[in-house]
């Protein structure tokens, strides 16, 4: 898995996440990915806090196993410059605002003339098309517009967002699996493609069963806090220490917690007996659940309700996650070598295949790390050409 994608050369002109995130994740699988910036830097995540030394946590999280060099396209000569790196490309992305491209004379048609197959991916906050497609989207708005936030939160609370950046992530992947489809399609026809993608459309469509329960039922969700609303007991419960969650998702899971509650008889009471029953009676279930959970450690009740198959798992903070024995078991932290800040550490991709993993080679670059090797590596400039570019603001 890890050299599946050796051979691919990505250019890439995306900046924040979605984008990032998506050519990162084809890097992984040994995608050559070249992140083009404008010199001085075009990507605004490099700004944003903490900072590991000079370099901000954010941007090292969606640019690892990357090269990047720095280009004015603003330029006439910077944009021949792409434009020959296009010719040996496969893949373009980009996720500036909508007919950006095409105003820098780099847009879908000139790019197909350039290069005959190549695939362009434009990634924006609501499409190419709409009547918000100039609009930009950043994550959090996308999150409210999705109508994600309306569906998070306590029930008596705000709507409220997703703590990490759902819509970017989830977006991200959609990069990464369109990409692969549009591989197989050119290697097969031969043709260019030029994939849409909309932060809004990946959102609405992650909405699962909040989307069908409207489109089939009209059906309109609310906020449940950590509950679920088709679901019970499907929540967080306080216990003498710490919270835990619960995921009982059947009756005979509801008669195991019973059981380990010391009140098997719950499973037979008639306001309780199917989950239906168990819908109808929330308030009163969750009153008697509240109690029980409140009596011991969270520890405890974790051993035990797992010792009797009922999914659930205590709250972790952050520092808990990465002390969690199955994590460390899955080395889901790896380590890789950064210019200037030496060994580094990293979430790993969560691909295993043949019990493997993908390998971080490579650290998130420096800005312009690369911009001399490909200029001259590749597209044979000599170092007198390499000095006018930059004294003309170039690279």
């Amino acid at each position: 898995m890890e050299n599946a994608l050796t051979g691919v050369k990505v250019l890439d002109l995306s900046r924040v996440l979605a984008g990032p995130l998506g050519t990162m994740l084809l890097a992984d699988m040994g995608a050559d990915v070249l992140r083009v910036e404008q010199p001085g830097g075009s990507d605004d995540i490099r700004h944003w806090y903490p900072f590991v030394g000079d370099e901000s946590t954010y941007y090292m999280a969606a640019n690892r196993n990357k090269r990047s060099m720095t280009l004015h396209l603003k330029t006439e000569k910077g944009r021949e410059i792409f434009e020959e790196l296009v010719r040996t490309a496969d893949i373009v992305v980009e996720n500036f605002k909508t007919g950006t491209l095409d105003r820098l004379g780099l847009g879908y048609e000139r790019l197909k003339m350039i290069k005959p197959d190549i695939i362009l991916c434009s990634i924006t906050g609501y499409g190419q098309t709409g009547p918000m497609h100039k609009h930009p989207g950043y994550d959090p708005v996308i999150q409210a517009v999705s109508g994600l936030m309306d569906v998070t939160g306590q029930q008596d609370g705000e709507p409220t967002r997703v703590g990490i950046p759902v819509a970017d992530i989830m977006t991200s992947h959609y990069v990464a699996i369109s990409l692969l489809g549009a591989l197989r399609v050119r290697d097969r026809e031969q043709k260019a493609q030029h994939v849409d993608l909309s932060l809004l459309d990946v959102q609405v469509s992650s909405l699962a069963n909040v989307a069908s329960s409207y489109l089939l039922k009209n059906h309109i969700t609310d906020r449940m806090g950590n509950a679920h609303g088709n679901i019970t007991p499907y929540e967080t419960f306080q216990c003498v220490d710490d919270p835990i969650m619960i995921a009982a998702g059947n009756d005979r899971m509801f008669a195991e917690v019973a059981k380990v509650m010391g009140h098997p008889e719950w499973a037979d009471d008639e306001r309780f007996t199917t989950n239906r029953d168990r819908i109808e009676h929330r308030d009163e279930l969750r009153s008697f659940l509240e109690d029980a959970f409140s009596q011991r450690p969270a520890a405890e009740w974790e051993e035990q309700l797992t010792n009797h198959g009922v999914p659930c798992g205590a709250v972790n903070n952050i520092e808990q996650v990465f002390d969690h024995p199955q994590v460390r078991h899955r080395e889901m932290v790896q380590t890789g070598e950064h210019e200037t800040l030496g060994e580094t550490t990293f979430v790993r991709n969560p691909i295993r295949a043949n019990g493997e993993t993908l390998s971080i080679d490579q650290a998130p670059p420096v800005l312009g790390a690369n911009t001399e090797e490909v200029l001259a590596g590749e597209l044979g400039l000599d170092e007198e050409s390499l000095q006018v570019l930059r004294k003309e603001g170039i690279i």
